[in-house]
Formats: structure tokens, sequence, C-alpha cells
């Protein structure tokens, strides 16, 4: 809303042109602090992820935190521990003749203190 009549009060004869929405762009990125937006299911997924963790939560990484509410949120989808692993280990199981993608998601979750049958069981 606001920005786009910021642009076309900014504009030249009624047209946005690239030069205007790139420098609105940048504006916004100042003012937001250059975060990208996250969706409201990410948004979700995180706070739900939060949840399990409380207060312990901000002592990990934000880049752990963003995979592992996506983690959360498979296990959480899948009816097994081995679905859940085929679904995220999906390219890296085309590259390999054998893999146990079931044990590699176990140990990821163990290294949280979380368990499959723990998710499941409070999804």
């Amino acid at each position: 809303g606001a920005s786009v009549t910021r642009m076309a009060t900014l504009s030249e004869q009624g047209r946005i042109t690239l030069m205007v929405v790139e420098e609105e762009i940048a504006r916004l990125q100042r003012i937001w602090g250059a975060q990208p937006a996250r969706s409201s299911a990410d948004q979700g997924r995180e706070r739900e992820a939060a949840s399990l963790f409380g207060a312990q939560w901000q002592q990990i990484d934000r880049f752990d935190q963003v995979q592992l509410a996506e983690v959360i949120a498979v296990c959480r989808a899948s009816r097994s521990l081995s679905e859940a692993g085929r679904t995220l280990f999906q390219a890296s199981r085309e590259r390999k003749q054998s893999s146990n993608d079931a044990d590699r998601l176990r140990k990821y979750l163990g290294r949280f203190g979380l368990s499959f049958e723990g998710l499941r069981d409070q999804g």
C-alpha cells in the first residue's frame, strides 16, 4: 500500500520505473534491518519449534533454528522416521548407493535432545 503510493508519487508521468522500485526496496531493507521477509508458515514452524525448547531456543544459532523448525515440521507430518528421512535427504539419497536416512535423522534430532517418537507424540 504505502510503498506503491510512494513510488507512484516519485514516478515521472505516472510510470513506476525499475530505478524507483529498486530505491524503494533499498529503503525498505534499511527500515527492516535488511532481514528477508518470512512467510507466516515459516513463522508458525519456528514458533512451534521454539515452544519445544523454551528459553533454551535463544541459545541455538539462527542457522540451526530455521533448519530445526523445518525438520520438526517434516517429522510431525511423516508416518515414520524412515519417511521423514527420505523426505529430508532426498537429494543426497540419489547420489548414494546405499543410505540410512532414518539413522542420519535420528542422530540429527539427538544433537538437540529430540526424538522422532517424542515429536510425533507432541504433535
